[in-house]
């Protein structure tokens, strides 16, 4: 069995623990997909795998490999991929989250224990038992009908779904997409077609009831609830339900099928300069309806993993929401991922502008396939980002990056159709 164990940075104290018994593969990241989820702006949709080697004969041994933009550190060394031993510390970017990585033994004995342990908490907790015994009572019997593949959700005989995991309100939990100390990712089943008018996929995003007690998780997952029932955007999931049920709080939204862009990118290498382009102006047009609303939004997070490629349009949709900000609010927590986050917002002071800084960084990855940050170094007085001996960036397309990343607001494109205009220039 190994185990992950995330860790307070100064007291290295335990927060949260996943254990995993019979997995080949773990992949750590944003992502609702990952096996654990780490909700931190440093860490990318899909930052770390860990991959077993070897065999029962020899002994497992595992093998890691870095993804993340922001880098991974294994014993405080910078990794790509190597070795992963027994009892490493794993911080996933500069100053990012911590785990511990141990490999255990699972005995008899300490499975019953750990079976026992369940017990007594279940007797400890007698509504969250009660809840748990009315969604298996409401469960959906399994389609007995043959032929269907193992990974099928959907019996392609009669159309039911194969597995119901769970009943939470109307909605059917068919796969868990995600699990982290924030809460679960579930893709669930509208069978009743309550949200849209006919039955459909939708993501559900469950807040474990102990993140109540903090006040700034909380926070950030009422935001995001409260900002995408307020938008009505082609490129920004749409807001289906909120609601709390159990003792934890739901939020119901769309299902976008695609790929994000830090994924692409590690999947198939950088991108051609005009789709490069395409995408940063349908970025654009997302972030000019946000800056219009009233008071003006701000995304604060605008990064690679973050900017969803919708696979039937590979056209844009902007992701995670739980960091907006209203402009004109006072200055709060520092959030924006490095490399992508502009001078002003480091300092919790986020503009409208900020958000378009992130385009140019955003491009340099998309044209590289390298962290931006590689490209960041002293020009002069100030820290800039210096492309000039990049082969796939045109000068024209240069001067864009130079001006939307200017350390003060006021030398930057004022607002995203200004920024679009430039972009779209540089087409070829």
């Amino acid at each position: 069995m190994v185990s992950l164990t995330l860790l307070e940075p100064q007291q290295k104290t335990p927060l949260q623990q996943w254990s995993f018994e019979n997995s080949s593969i773990i992949r750590i990241g944003r992502a609702a997909d990952n096996h654990v989820v780490l909700n931190d702006s440093l860490v990318s949709r899909h930052h770390l795998e860990l991959r077993k080697v070897g065999d029962a004969s020899n002994g497992d041994a595992w093998h890691l490999i870095s993804q993340g933009t922001n880098g991974t550190f294994l014993n405080g060394i910078l990794v790509l991929q190597g070795p992963l031993p027994d009892n490493s510390l794993l911080q996933l970017a500069q100053g990012g989250p911590i785990l511990q990585f141990q490999i255990q033994e699972v005995t008899v004995l300490e499975t019953g224990l750990r079976s026992q342990q369940q017990i007594q908490g279940a007797e400890e907790n007698a509504a969250e038992t009660l809840y748990s015994a009315r969604n298996l009572a409401n469960l959906s019997s399994t389609c007995t009908h043959e032929g269907n593949s193992p990974n099928n959700l959907f019996c392609i005989h009669c159309g039911q779904p194969l597995s119901v995991q769970q009943r939470i309100r109307h909605y059917q939990v068919l796969r868990t997409l995600g699990q982290g100390g924030m809460g679960t990712t579930y893709l669930a089943w509208d069978e009743a077609g309550l949200i849209a008018g006919m039955p459909q996929l939708l993501v559900l995003k469950q807040m474990n009831a102990d993140m109540l007690k903090i006040v700034k998780a909380q926070e950030l997952f009422e935001r995001e609830a409260h900002t995408l029932k307020s938008l009505n955007h082609p490129g920004i999931p749409k807001y289906y339900d909120f609601f709390v049920e159990g003792g934890k709080k739901y939020l119901a939204m769309e299902l976008i099928h695609g790929q994000d862009l830090e994924k692409r990118v590690y999947t198939t290498g950088p991108v051609t300069p005009n789709q490069a382009i395409a995408w940063m102006i349908q970025t654009c047009d997302i972030l000019d309806y946000l800056h219009s609303q009233e008071p003006p939004l701000i995304h604060r997070d605008i990064k690679p993993a973050n900017l969803m490629v919708r696979s039937s349009e590979n056209r844009i949709v902007v992701l995670d929401f739980g960091a907006v900000k209203e402009i004109g609010t006072a200055p709060g927590t520092r959030i924006g991922a490095e490399g992508y986050c502009a001078p002003e917002q480091e300092r919790g002071q986020p503009l409208t502008q900020s958000d378009l800084y992130a385009i140019g960084p955003t491009l340099i990855f998309l044209l590289t396939g390298e962290n931006p940050f590689k490209y960041y170094r002293q020009r002069g007085r100030n820290f800039r980002f210096d492309v000039a001996k990049v082969p796939t960036i045109s000068s024209q397309l240069r001067d864009v990056i130079d001006r939307v990343t200017e350390p003060l607001p006021r030398d930057r494109y004022q607002n995203a159709k200004e920024l679009a205009a430039a972009l779209a220039a540089c087409k070829v």
